[in-house]
């Protein structure tokens, strides 16, 4: 549960700073980043207990990258006021992904995906 929760407070705020780093992500407003940061959250957290054990965290971090490409870049079908480009979609991925990561870490060396 520590995993999702840090996923609520992290995804957020990667999506709003490559918001504001970015010219190539432009949400219309704030609660369009923040949400989409918490349904990359969601998403990572289900992709997390599906697939995060020792030995598959480049796997998984992997699979975050693409899911969160994907996410990020459809949230203009859902969102039509928002400017995405596919580089820009490209960028909150490589933050999200590196993010990611770093959540995998540090949950594989605390032991908490036996928890998952």
């Amino acid at each position: 549960m520590d995993g999702l929760i840090v996923k609520l407070i992290i995804s957020p705020l990667v999506v709003v700073l490559a918001d504001a780093l970015f010219p190539e992500v432009n949400f219309a407003s704030l609660y369009q980043s923040v949400g989409v940061g918490f349904a990359l959250a969601v998403i990572g957290f289900l992709l997390e207990r599906a697939m995060l054990h020792p030995g598959t965290l480049w796997m998984t971090t992997g699979a975050d990258f693409i899911i969160g490409f994907l996410v990020v870049y459809g949230s203009l079908f859902f969102l039509p006021t928002a400017q995405i480009s596919g580089i820009g979609a490209g960028f909150v991925a490589i933050f999200f992904g590196v993010s990611e990561y770093l959540q995998h870490r540090w949950l594989i060396n605390s032991r908490r995906t036996e928890e998952i």
